[in-house]
Order: C-alpha cells, then structure tokens, then sequence
C-alpha cells in the first residue's frame, strides 16, 4: 500500500493554513435576509397573545412569523436513518414554550440591527405554566410536558407523551438477584453525568435560497445532508424532492450538527418571501438552545467472586431528553450496550432505562453518544470493586476483558468478537504510563499528592444493519479521478482517508484523487457523518466503487488495444499486453471514455454492514491532587487505542488527542446548571468552563492494531472511542490520591475538599460524592 496506514497531509490543509472562504457564512450571498429567533423567558408557558404589528413597522423588516404561519405537521429533529427512532414532537413554531430559549417567534430582516430592533418591538403575552425540571421527578409526573394529541412515535421504544415518558426498555440475560446474592463482593452504586456542550468553533449556521426550479436550496454547516432534506422536506409540507442541501467545510460538529438545530429558520424565511437567508447563531444561542449530551443518572450493581470474576452486572440509566426527543431514545441503549459488553465473563446481566421529558433544553448527539456515560459509571464501579477485593484493577480488567474470538455479552445479539487487541492496549499502556510503580499514589516534595487510574472502552463502527455508506468516483479524460462522496468532513479528515483508500485501489496517486463535498442532488446517498461510520461503512464504499472501476478501465484498455482481457496488465497508470509490445496510458482511456464508448467510466456504489466491530481503547490518567484546597492538576494522560487499520495515523493521533482533551474537560471542569427557574446559567465560554491547551497536561497516543476482516484494509472507527476513557479513569487517579470517590461529574476541587474533609451534605457522605 502506498498511501494506507502512512501520514498524508490532508486535502484541505493549504486553504485551511492560508484562511480560503471554505465556510458556510463565507459562502453565503451578502444580500441575504438576516433571521433571528425570538425566545421564551419561560421553561414553561402558553402563549396566549403575541402581537407583532410594531415589528413589522420597523424599516428593512421583510416577515415577523409566529406560530400561526407555520405548518403545523410535527416532525423531530434528529438526523437519523428514517424511520426516525425519535419521536415527532417538535414544531416550527409553537403556542406551548418548553423550555427557556424555545422559539416564540421568527423575524427576518435586511439588517442586523433592523432584526434586534424588530425582536423587542413583539408583545408576548404568556400563561406561565408549571414546569418540570429535575429528571427524578418527570416519569408520570402531574405536569405534561407534551399533551398534544398529534404527537407521534414511529418506533416501538417505549415512548409514552402522557407519562413524560420518551422511551423505555428493558434486557438482559440470567438471573442478576440470584447470582449477585452469590457474588463475594457486589458493589452498589449511582453515577450523575451532566449535559455538556459540544463547543465547536463555528456555530451552528445554514443560509437557504430558492433557485430558478422554484426549489429550496440549503447550504448548512451539518453533518447529515440528507437527512436534513427530509426533515426540512416534511417539517415545510413542501417533501423532500423541493429541497437540495449543500454542505460546504464544517467548522467542528462532534454530534451537535446531527440534529437540525438551525436549518429550519431561513428555510421557512425562504419559502415565504422567496429570498436568500442565513441563520448563524451566536455563541450565547449556542450555549442556551442547541443540542447536548444527554444528561444521565446511572445506577450499577456488579459482582464478582473472591478471586475476581465478574460475574453479575446490573445497570440502570435514567436519561434526561429535555423539552423535545432528539435521540432521546437511541443515546440511552449506548450506556449499558457499550460498557456491560467489555466484560467477558458476566453470567447475567440486566439493563433497563428510561428517556424522560423536562423543560430544559432538549439534549441531542455528542460524541460517544450514551457510551461516555455509561462508560463512566460501569468502568467507575469495577474500580471500586478491585479496590474492595484488594486487586490491581489493571489485574481485574486483565482477568475479565472481552477478547477476539468470544462473544459479545449485551452488544449487538451476542455476535462474535472478530478483531481486538484490547489485552495488547493494556499491556502497552501500563508499560507508557509506568503503571506498576505509580500505582496507587505518591506523595510529592511539594507534599501535594499523584494518583493514577485506569479505565477501558469499546464504540462500535457504524450502526449494524442500518447505516449507509455510499461513493461515486469516475475516470476524467485527464486520467484524474473524481470521487463523490456523501459522507460529510466535519473536520476528521475523511475527505483525505477516504482518498487514502481509492489511490490504493485504483493504483494511482494521491494527488490524482479529486474529492467532491456533499450536494444531495448529485452526491450517492450516504447516512451522514456519526455513529462512528465514516471510515469503516463509506471507505467500504469506496474500495467497492474503486475496484469496480479498476475493472471498467481495464477492459477498455484491452479493447483499445486489441486483445483480450486476460493477455492484459493494468499498473494504475497504463494498461499494457503482457508481452510488451502496447499499451493505453490512463489519460488515452479517460478520452476514449468521452466518444463512442457504451461503457461509463464512472461507478457509485454503497456498503451497509451486519455488524458493527467496535475499536477499543484504555486509558490511563496521572493527577496531581492539592489536598488542601482539592485541585486537580492533569499530569499526564496515556491512550492505547485499537481502532483496526489506522488509515492516517496522523489523523488518528490527532483524533484522539481532540477526544481525550473533551473528555478531560467533561471530567474536571464542564458543568451545566439551570436556576430555580429553568434559566442557562453557563450562557457564555466565561461561565462555562473548557479546559485549554495549559489543562489537559500531557497526551500521549499510541496504537495497538487488530485487523478487522470486515474491511477492505482492516479499519475500525476512532472518531467516538477517544472520549469514553478519561471520565472513569480520572475519577480513579483523584480517588486513589485523596481516598474521595466521586461519582458525579464534573470533579471540582470544592468536592474533592469537602470529600477530604469527610464533610456530609446533600451531594456526599464521608469520603464520597
């Protein structure tokens, strides 16, 4: 292989370095109408009276739309694979307000200034109602968050509207009471992760125009083109044929641009008045009404006998949706699918959960999508239990880790564990970080003390049976190739990898590889840019399209020569006779291909897996713990990741430095909190905290390859995997430096204090949070 598994500089690196217009504001038309959103005061209100005369009145106003001039066909704004597991709940504008920043009305002007002028000229009139805001207390709840009768769940997961209630299931195999009550030693616990904010540099934004077909043209910043045609298609009443999305380069997304956050403001401006808009929301939006991690609270038993096999474990997930169902019901299965299945031994296992609705803002996709928070309260819980059984949880792991050629316990039907090196990671990483002589903890000159912890994951690559990859790549008449994708770059690279993939297929080189960004109407559908499916579902696209082409130009070079295939040779760059007496270049191909030729020299293929092989990851943290005062420092962060084949390592190491950084933020310093009255309090990067080059300390990255046979080159995912491990693993090092186990993220120094300090309070006993 010339390109796979080497480091090749992406295809957009120079106009990223030399500051190009490549973003969706850089792109959109100057003329276009400015559109801002009016938002509730309330988490919980009626609007009885809205009155927007005076805001119609303010010159360079274009339309003031409430909800009486919008459709009324509910929809849900998840992007995902139709037919949508997230209930249709949501409208373009509503009389019911649900949380504190829903959208009360839309105002479109010439002008910025024009548009804010226009937004407080609107008189509201508000039945304020009771909300709900604590997620112990929605389940049947006296309060209904969504009482409508149009509200539809498509998908059996358990949803009930009356109850609060977005999904429910429950699954397991065994006898859990029976065999926890034979374990030896059972831990007991319940983790707290809040919602994070995803925090990607550019905002959510989308400008939309109507072309000379009369149809609706989106350019959005998102990682599910065509998902966003159909749900615009149906929120719109106008179908998903009226409707073309472009996406231009992705400023960041991590999960947050899969749900339809902002696309549907300027296209309902489009369709009234005909005219270009652009939506870009500011950061203080972005902070009060976008789409978070799910807010989670877990509940884990697990047990093992006395010489540490685990045999038992029981998870609980209660997850908090917010106002509306956007992955409510598909997050929360990650959390005990992606954290029960890394243990090989368990005898019986259960898994229940419940979604529920609150009038706080509605959660959404984030990287590791369920998995980071169920990853967190299982990994968490068999830290505590090798504590408790006197054992190097290393050892524990060591003893009880999945591995390839078993079975999967709680993931994917049982289905056989084709490739992982998760032992190998383990190996390595003890051997990076030191492990055995830092373990547990070293009190330092400066009498400030250093804990270590360990922690392991596994994701998934693509979701089995559902996702869609799909490539369309051609010969040009310069004997270039263009390759289509539908597959969304949001920053990962995939344009590149993917590139990676075709020049080695097609033998040629990486530069001939033109790469073409995602426009519904000619791209090969593709199910967009999550669930860890990029790399391994539309590379498989890829390789498949490549090879049939491959074949295309060889046989038309063995018809340009007069012979048959078979006494033929094609190099990548010329097809030949075998005896050396001809051949065609490429270049001769590529032109006899555009005159008189019945065969295209352009192939579009799709892939669709049954199986989705996880990578797999350890981590392992050292922290330096200030136990007067409870600060954390981060000292060093170790990573061994298993994600098959790295097709660019480079890309791979910076993915998961990117991740680990996030994760470490989600374990130390991110921290979502609402007043009494349901208000974002952290509505700036001032108030909520992201760490920064200075608070990660230092990264390290090393891989350990199994071969996925499942790919054409062997790879797996890493996109997800990386963020799962420093939450637990964290946890661990702070707990084995101050004895304070914490079990509720993030870990502030006034809870590791208090925790030294055995203080008790609503949120700890002695020694515990």
């Amino acid at each position: 292989m010339s390109y796979v598994n080497k480091p090749v500089r992406k295809k957009d690196s120079m106009a990223l370095v030399t500051g190009q217009p490549v973003y969706t504001d850089d792109l959109a038309p100057k003329d276009c109408l400015i559109v801002k959103v009016l938002r509730s005061p309330h988490a919980h209100a009626w609007i009885e009276e809205i009155k927007t005369d005076n805001a119609m009145k303010v010159p360079g106003i274009a339309c003031v739309l409430t909800y009486e001039d919008v459709p009324g066909e509910r929809f849900t704004m998840a992007g995902q694979t139709y037919p949508e597991f997230s209930p249709y709940d949501r409208l373009i504008l509503d009389q019911r307000m649900r949380f504190v920043g829903d959208a009360a009305a839309i105002v479109a002007g010439e002008t910025e200034k024009a548009v804010d002028r226009a937004l407080k000229m609107i008189k509201v009139k508000y039945k304020v109602l009771e909300p709900v805001l604590d997620f112990h207390e929605a389940k049947d709840n006296a309060v209904c968050i969504h009482p409508e009768d149009n509200w539809e769940s498509r998908f059996p997961v358990g949803a009930d509207n009356k109850r609060n209630l977005c999904a429910h299931a429950e699954e397991g195999t065994g006898d859990v009471e029976q065999i926890l009550a034979d374990c030896d030693c059972v831990v007991e616990r319940t983790y707290h992760t809040k919602a994070n904010q995803q925090a990607m540099m550019e905002t959510f934004r989308s400008y939309t125009y109507m072309d000379h077909f009369g149809r609706l043209n989106i350019v959005s910043s998102t990682q599910v083109p065509f998902h966003v045609r159909r749900i615009l298609g149906r929120a719109l009443g106008i179908g998903a044929s009226k409707v073309r999305v472009i996406k231009p380069r992705i400023g960041g997304g991590f999960g947050a641009k899969q749900t339809v956050v902002a696309e549907v403001y300027p296209a309902m401006v489009t369709v009234k008045t005909g005219k270009p808009a652009k939506m870009i929301f500011s950061r203080y939006e972005s902070q009060i009404c976008s789409s978070p991690r799910h807010e989670m609270e877990l509940k884990v038993r697990i047990g093992a006998d006395k010489e540490g096999t685990i045999r038992a474990i029981d998870v609980y997930t209660l997850s908090n949706t917010g106002a509306f169902g956007e992955h409510g019901p598909t997050t929360v299965g990650l959390s005990g699918h992606k954290s029960i299945a890394l243990y090989r031994n368990t005898e019986a296992y259960r898994f229940v959960y419940d979604v529920v609705y609150t009038n706080q803002m509605s959660a959404g996709a984030y990287r590791g999508y369920g998995a980071t928070q169920g990853i967190f309260a299982v990994e968490s819980a068999v830290n505590e239990l090798a504590e408790k059984l006197h054992m190097d949880p290393v050892v524990l792991r060591e003893k009880n880790m999945t591995k390839e050629g078993g079975r999967f316990i709680g993931y994917d039907g049982g289905t056989e564990v084709t490739s992982c090196a998760l032992d190998r990671c383990m190996e390595r990483a003890k051997e990076m970080l030191g492990w055995d002589e830092k373990y547990p903890c070293r009190v330092m000159e400066n009498g400030k003390v250093r804990g270590v912890g360990v922690a392991m994951a596994m994701q998934g690559s693509s979701i089995a049976c559902v996702d869609v990859g799909g490539a369309s790549v051609k010969l040009n008449e310069d004997g270039s190739y263009t390759l289509s994708l539908g597959a969304t770059d949001m920053g990962t690279g995939c344009d590149t990898v993917l590139s990676q993939m075709a020049a080695d297929t097609l033998g040629t080189e990486f530069d001939n590889i033109v790469v073409f960004g995602v426009d519904t109407d000619i791209s090969p559908y593709d199910s967009g840019s999550y669930a860890s499916a990029t790399t391994y579902l539309a590379g498989k696209a890829v390789v498949k399209a490549c090879e049939n082409l491959r074949e295309r130009i060889w046989t038309l070079g063995a018809e340009m020569l007069e012979t048959s295939r078979e006494d033929t040779e094609f190099d990548g760059s010329k097809v030949y006779r075998k005896d050396g007496s001809a051949a065609v270049s490429l270049e001769e191909i590529g032109i006899r291909g555009t005159f008189g030729n019945n065969n295209s020299l352009q192939v579009t293929e799709n892939a669709s897996s049954p199986i989705s092989p996880p990578p797999f990851m350890v981590g392992m943290a050292e922290v330096e713990v200030d136990r007067e005062t409870g600060a954390v420092e981060m000292i060093d962060y170790v990573a061994v990741v298993d994600c098959g084949t790295p097709i660019n390592p480079n890309l791979a190491r910076v993915q998961t430095e990117g991740g680990i950084a996030q994760g470490i933020g989600m374990a130390l310093f991110e921290d979502i909190q609402y007043s009494q009255r349901g208000q974002m309090l952290n509505n700036s990067l001032m108030q909520y905290k992201i760490p920064t080059r200075l608070d990660v300390g230092k990264i390290r990255v090393d891989f350990e390859s199994s071969f996925e046979g499942s790919h054409p080159f062997g790879a797996k995912s890493i996109g997800e995997i990386v963020i799962d491990t420093p939450c637990p693993a964290i946890a661990a090092a702070v707990c084995n430096a101050t004895g304070v186990r914490v079990s509720e993220m993030p870990i502030t120094p006034e809870k590791v204090a208090m925790g030294i300090a055995g203080i008790d309070s609503d949120n700890c006993k002695k020694g515990e949070f």
